[in-house]
């Protein structure tokens, strides 16, 4: 048998981090078993899908790098398909018309309500054979089975038992003719073939439904696994203020695709004590049985701390592709002049835990200097303008630029020949080239800079200095 799982996002808003796991775990259990992972589109509430937010779930899909090997599929393109379905079912007795108004079912759900009941269809169109009522635009119900359980070993939760009797005749076809959800993703994932259904726990009170709809076409039910809820770090309902953002937003914020994962990875799941991860090693070590059956919380600071391991250990070359986004965001192309990002990647991993944050301290590298920081020009005193110009003259040499440890050496030969202290020279070279006094070390920026900008912000400091 081979392996296929699935995707199934609703088009009513964003990707956001709880949907983007459930894809990751989908994408990785499919990779694991060298199987095929398809993504859908369930469109069908028209009211609220949008091709914004197709296009926003299709975006965060491609930026995560989740491949699907087919799809994007969508159930609005399949409409004849569900009918076929729903006269099928009717056909065999599994469905029938249901003419109860909603003033009715409203009226019955409040009595139920009122003696303590569980509110659900009382089956009062179940075995109808009057005349139906004029008027009134039947819906089609699932004739759910009388008696027995639904068994669902659960790849999560492991064994749950239903029992058909505490289940109503749910809705399949709305008055308006259009299938409802528990229809639609059992017709897809028949059709699809899907094997194994990863999602998330709210889904739960809905498999049993599904299982018997499969039953009742004949058809072997997919594996189920049902995944823990992410909580806000107080252990709340997730809101937009503790994370529950689109991914794209997460982008924006400066994150890694890579390190993102690796966090989404670890949400509900573990491997031992590992916390980085690589792809390969998702897809080589995932396995569902070790999945958390409790629900799992958010941590912004442990997504910050990875993705600065992020920016440590992954190629440059590969973090500088972000890093060049946020930059041009600033209105910056390193194409036209400055370091290489990479460069900038390699000398500020240490220093920054987003990309928002490194791309705010290369600024000094690729755009004029708007001022320097008040606070160190109250701290210079008369021996600055001299710092300066025996520091330009020592770096106007070429030999000195072969090498960041020949800067590095050449900065040091001047403090030492002007006796002065590092302490005192290193600071005040920082505040010529970046306008502050925090960087990299004294070699490493003098490299990115270059001689030119380095000598022409040199003397720019000190005619500041002596105007």
């Amino acid at each position: 048998m081979t392996v296929r799982t699935r995707f199934a996002p609703s088009p009513t808003g964003f990707l956001h981090i709880g949907g983007a796991r459930t894809a990751l775990f989908s994408y990785l259990y499919a990779r694991k078993h060298g199987g095929q992972f398809v993504l859908r589109v369930e469109d069908t509430d028209r009211e609220r899908s949008t091709p914004e937010s197709v296009n926003a779930i299709l975006e965060g899909m491609a930026w995560l790098n989740l491949e699907y090997d087919e799809g994007p599929f969508y159930q609005t393109e399949r409409m004849a398909r569900y009918q076929a379905v729903i006269q099928q079912l009717m056909a065999s007795g599994h469905a029938y018309y249901c003419y109860a108004s909603r003033e009715s079912l409203d009226a019955l759900r409040e009595a139920q309500m009122a003696r303590g009941e569980k509110p659900r269809y009382d089956n009062r169109y179940r075995d109808f054979t009057g005349t139906p009522p004029a008027g009134v635009p039947p819906v089609v119900r699932f004739r759910n089975p009388d008696d027995g359980e639904v068994v669902i070993d659960d790849g999560v939760r492991g064994r749950v038992v239903v029992q058909n009797s505490e289940l109503d005749d749910l809705i399949i076809a709305r008055s308006d003719g259009s299938p409802t959800y528990n229809l639609t993703v059992v017709v897809d994932d028949w059709d699809m073939g899907i094997t194994h259904v990863i999602r998330g726990d709210d889904h739960l009170n809905n498999t049993p439904r599904q299982i018997n709809l499969y039953r009742a076409l004949g058809v072997t039910p997919p594996h189920f696994s049902h995944l823990p809820m992410i909580h806000a770090p107080d252990g709340t309902k997730l809101s937009k203020r503790h994370g529950a953002v689109s991914v794209m937003q997460y982008r924006e914020e400066g994150y890694l695709p890579e390190a993102l994962l690796n966090y989404l990875v670890r949400l509900g799941w573990s491997h031992g004590d590992q916390e980085l991860f690589s792809r390969e090693e998702m897809v080589a070590l995932f396995d569902i049985k070790d999945i958390n059956q409790s629900a799992s919380s958010i941590n912004p600071d442990k997504l910050r701390w990875l993705n600065q391991q992020y920016f440590k250990t992954q190629p440059a070359e590969h973090t500088a592709l972000e890093l060049r986004w946020h930059l041009g965001r600033l209105g910056i192309d390193p194409a036209v002049g400055g370091p290489d990002p990479a460069r900038i990647v390699m000398a500020y991993a240490d220093r920054a835990h987003t990309l928002v944050e490194m791309a705010e301290q290369a600024k000094p590298y690729y755009q004029d200097l708007t001022g320097y920081d008040a606070a160190a020009l109250a701290k210079l005193d008369a021996d600055a303008p001299g710092i300066l110009s025996a520091l330009a003259m020592a770096l106007a040499a070429p030999e000195v630029w072969e090498t960041e440890a020949a800067l590095d050496h050449t900065v040091k030969q001047v403090a030492q020949t002007l006796e002065f202290k590092l302490g005192k020279v290193g600071p005040l070279l920082r505040l010529a080239l970046l306008g502050q006094t925090a960087s990299p070390s004294l070699g490493v920026t003098l490299a990115l800079f270059g001689q030119a900008k380095t000598l022409a912000r040199l003397h720019a400091l000190r005619d500041t200095l002596i105007a």
